[in-house]
């Protein structure tokens, strides 16, 4: 496990799992659940690949090819950030974070090896192993099948009763 940079809030919490297990679809599925709940919610999701917000030739793309280290595309609805960081490390998951705007909850899709609490998204059925063996700071697992893990089983089928456990985290375990 790496060291972030500074403590991480109590309310970031993981959702990891083998790529294709329906991380992202849960996330997905839980956000209006946490909204109808109150909660403003945050999402950092990690990725393996080159970013691209907007298609070669538009203007944020031709700032960024021209060198612009950072390019904000900004307009009444919303905004992004874009950062090139040009052969620099990447930045861990304490400096993603200090970018977010508060919130009561961020969920952080990869970055399975930063010391934070997290679920496991497992489904036995595609053939990959599971993390929960050798993955420390695991609150569940969250599954499509029966899996014995030792660990509370969440139904992945179930988003509710997912939301729901976590809701139950911030409240008991998640306060500072």
């Amino acid at each position: 496990m790496t060291s972030p940079s500074f403590p991480l809030p109590a309310h970031v919490l993981g959702i990891v799992g083998r790529s294709g297990s329906g991380k992202t679809t849960l996330i997905e599925a839980m956000l209006p659940l946490f909204a109808a709940n109150g909660l403003r919610v945050n999402v950092i999701k990690h990725s393996h690949h080159k970013l691209t917000l907007e298609p070669p030739g538009k203007d944020s793309a031709r700032f960024r090819a021209a060198g612009a280290q950072e390019v904000l595309v900004a307009s009444p609805h919303g905004f992004a950030l874009y950062r090139d960081l040009h052969d620099q490390p990447e930045p861990d998951l304490a400096a993603q974070l200090a970018r977010l705007a508060p919130a009561d909850l961020v969920l952080v899709e990869g970055f399975k090896h930063d010391p934070i609490a997290r679920l496991e998204v497992h489904r036995p059925t595609a053939g990959m192993a599971p993390l929960y063996p050798e993955l420390t700071g695991l609150l569940a697992v969250v599954s499509d099948q029966p899996v014995a893990c030792g660990l509370p089983l969440l139904d992945l089928n179930q988003p509710a009763a997912v939301a729901a456990f976590i809701l139950d985290w911030l409240r008991h375990d998640a306060q500072p």
